[in-house]
């Protein structure tokens, strides 16, 4: 009998996109913006002694819209094949784009004060003071109001539009496998299977297919990045990744020097682990479908959905009883969907939505180890938006800086739990899966950093051709993966399928960052830093109203110090040690 996943259940925001409660929302948001308008345009500094009230009362209003928009986007992500929620998905998508453009004036006034007239409101303000200077950072790269709505118009057809073709194009993606038709969630999930033969006809499967449509990826691609310098260049904006930074309230050169020292790991740790694993293949290469291929005579048991929820569970409580008890509403409550079916999206992920809500987590279920680290990393980042939606709506959004640390830890605890658990013969297996999984999150990812940033400088110059973006790719990845990996064949438009770089240009460096955070994290867990618990709850709770050095100032760690990053690194190399010794 086929066990039956959960599908998350959505009627804390709407009975459906029929509810007639919708319309009475976007009848109230306009209500809002036109009543906030009216009474705050041109007169802000008039009410100085009472800022903290404007913005709460700003921050009430905007939570109308996002609940709509959360709403709408979290139904098209389920169901991208049913075409009147596409249409709901865009309606609501340019209503309240095209709305909110009369609040512009707010966040733009802010920006234009005099140092004086801003020291005067900050002054008089307690809850909100961080979100203020916050705002403030990206004054230099504001434009005027009427540019900043032509922007936001504009955005429903240039940069939004083109991530909605993606997201449709790659959901619409068949790839024949075995006589056996297939979505890219269920091809891409066949690269891990038990059977050799499998994983090599999957690839081949995918790389065909991706090879087929590369034209089209490669016209998005090009579209979006050119858009992005479009949109540098008026923000004056030096960098392709200094909007990230920023966005991100992070020094370049703390995240140069994470990236330094990754690619300075490399042969510690990927070109090192992969010889190790070609020559237990008995291969002197592994084609890249075998890269991250089990194990010949590791287990392939597959792990039922109550399984992997039981092993969740109880790893968090195992650290926590307040995170575990968070974790479990997830489940009580249907918040979770794990099924696979049709129209939905992939990926994973945990959306945080409103405060007056709470976090909903999509993922792709298959019952495979990974799969459990997969929900015990989304757990973590529910748990974590939860927490901190105390905050309200414009605190609680936590910059990609601290975004993945609470995930990463929550496997980390998970993958801890399982090796403690396991038998001395299973127990190289699950060092390996956990060390795959650390340099998919850590090396990986930070080649497609390097990989992005070539491209995003290349295309300031030109429209770059499918060849040099396969290039690029085959550069990049070769020089992390190293030379126990061949990458020939079709792999070269594996490129096409990433979603943060169409998404969140420039993402893929916060992956890397919350892994070797959590691994300094864990390792001052480890050595008893008094009152850890209370400080790692403190830091989820803080939401994004601290900068990230403040909540880690604690901990004493300091993210400038290239000493951090070898010593999260280092925590790689020893799983690395531990299992060349169990071999």
């Amino acid at each position: 009998m086929t066990e039956i996943l959960p599908n998350w259940n959505l009627k804390d925001f709407y009975s459906s996109y029929e509810d007639p409660q919708v319309e009475k929302d976007i009848i109230l948001f306009k209500q809002f913006v036109s009543s906030f308008s009216k009474k705050y345009n041109g007169k802000i500094l008039e009410f100085f002694q009472n800022f903290d009230d404007i913005i709460l009362e700003f921050e009430v209003g905007c939570e109308i819209s996002a609940k709509l928009e959360c709403y709408a986007f979290l139904i098209y992500a389920t169901n991208m094949n049913d075409s009147k929620i596409v249409q709901f998905y865009q309606k609501i998508s340019e209503e309240m784009t095209e709305i909110s453009g009369d609040l512009i004036f707010f966040t733009n006034t802010i920006n234009n004060f005099s140092d004086k007239d801003f020291e005067k409101i900050l002054t008089n303000t307690i809850k909100y003071k961080s979100w203020l200077i916050n705002i403030r950072r990206f004054s230099e790269h504001q434009l005027s109001e009427e540019s900043e709505r032509i922007l936001l118009d504009k955005s429903m057809t240039a940069n939004s539009s083109w991530v909605r073709f993606f997201e449709e194009k790659i959901n619409d993606l068949k790839f024949l496998i075995d006589n056996k038709e297939v979505n890219s969630s269920e091809a891409l999930n066949l690269l891990t299977d038990q059977d050799g033969l499998i994983r090599k006809k999957a690839s081949e499967s995918i790389g065909s297919v991706f090879k087929a449509n590369a034209k089209i990826f490669t016209f998005i691609t090009n579209t979006l990045a050119k858009d992005k310098i479009i949109n540098d260049k008026w923000r004056n904006y030096a960098n392709p990744v200094d909007a990230r930074n920023l966005a991100n309230n992070i020094e370049g050169d703390v995240v140069e020097a994470l990236s330094n020292s990754v690619q300075n790991h490399y042969s510690e740790i990927s070109h090192r682990y992969y010889k190790l694993k070609a020559k237990i293949f008995n291969k002197d290469k592994l084609n890249f479908w075998d890269r991250n291929a089990p194990y010949p005579d590791s287990s392939n048991k597959k792990i039922s959905w109550k399984e992997a929820q039981n092993i969740v569970l109880k790893s968090y409580g195992d650290f926590d009883g307040e995170l575990k008890e968070i974790a479990q509403l997830f489940f009580d409550k249907n918040w979770i969907d794990a099924e696979l079916k049709e129209g939905k999206s992939p990926g994973a992920f945990s959306a945080s939505t409103i405060p007056s809500i709470h976090p909903y987590i999509l993922m792709n279920y298959h019952g495979k180890t990974r799969d459990v680290m997969t929900l015990a990393h989304e757990l973590g980042h529910g748990c974590h938006q939860y927490l901190s939606a105390k905050q309200g709506m414009l605190l609680s959004s936590t910059p990609l800086t601290l975004s993945e640390t609470a995930s990463v830890f929550g496997e980390m605890m998970t993958f801890r739990n399982l090796l403690k658990q396991s038998k001395k013969s299973e127990r190289k297996y699950l060092l390996a899966s956990k060390i795959e999984d650390m340099i998919n999150t850590v090396v990986r990812q930070i080649s497609f950093f390097e990989f992005e940033k070539i491209l995003h400088n290349e295309r300031k110059k030109k429209e770059l051709p499918t060849e040099r973006i396969c290039e690029i790719w085959m550069e990049t990845q070769s020089k992390s993966l190293g030379p126990n990996i061949d990458l020939s064949g079709d792999y070269k438009y594996f490129w096409t399928y990433i979603p943060h770089f169409i998404h969140t240009p420039f993402y893929v460096y916060a992956y890397a960052f919350g892994d070797c955070l959590v691994n300094i994290l864990i390792q001052l867990f480890d050595e008893d830093h008094p009152d850890f618990k209370k400080l790692y709850l403190d830091l989820l709770k803080s939401g994004g109203s601290k900068h990230y050095s403040e909540v880690l100032a604690p901990f004493n760690i300091d993210l400038k110090d290239k000493k951090s990053w070898n010593k999260g690194l280092s925590l790689i190399t020893g799983l690395i040690d531990e299992f060349e010794n169990s071999l």
